[in-house]
């Protein structure tokens, strides 16, 4: 019986090295060259994400929206909501495509996070201020044609 199971041992070995082998040729078959930006293909970041092409109207929108936030909150870091509109405005963006939330609560308390938004196009440039900190992100206009939901003019 030694001999059987020494058998079996080697065809299993041998069907595991196989099934490795096909496993790393079928992955590495999957890979595929990116289009080139001149295409009109995706642009691969630094970080390894992959990344759409920018609307330089929407880069300068959140250049300009980040750079007042943080000079905002360098001074205040949990300013009130016409504070953040006025900067905002001050800075360039048009008060018709500003949005800013609540900065208190309906009970009177001041919220966590004071988020503020710049209509650009077909794309919506949010900014949040969180514990003095500023975070930037673009999300597609909502079918409103607003970027918050609801009445935050």
């Amino acid at each position: 019986m030694g001999g059987k199971s020494a058998k079996a041992g080697r065809f299993g070995a041998s069907a595991l090295s196989l099934l490795v082998v096909v496993a790393l040729v079928t992955m590495t078959g999957c890979t595929a060259t990116p289009a080139s930006p001149a295409q009109g293909g995706i642009t691969p970041s630094t970080t390894g994400q992959v990344t759409a092409p920018v609307d330089p109207a929407v880069a300068a929108t959140t250049t300009t929206m980040e750079t007042t936030l943080k000079s905002l909150v360098a001074a205040n870091p949990k300013p009130d909501q016409e504070a953040l509109r006025s900067a905002l405005v001050s800075a360039g963006i048009p008060k018709a495509n500003v949005e800013v939330s609540v900065s208190r609560t309906p009970t009177g308390l001041d919220v966590d996070a004071l988020e503020a938004a710049a209509l650009t196009g077909e794309s919506c440039v949010m900014g949040q201020i969180r514990e003095g900190g500023v975070v930037m992100t673009v999300l597609p206009v909502l079918a409103t044609g607003k970027c918050f939901v609801g009445d935050a003019r």
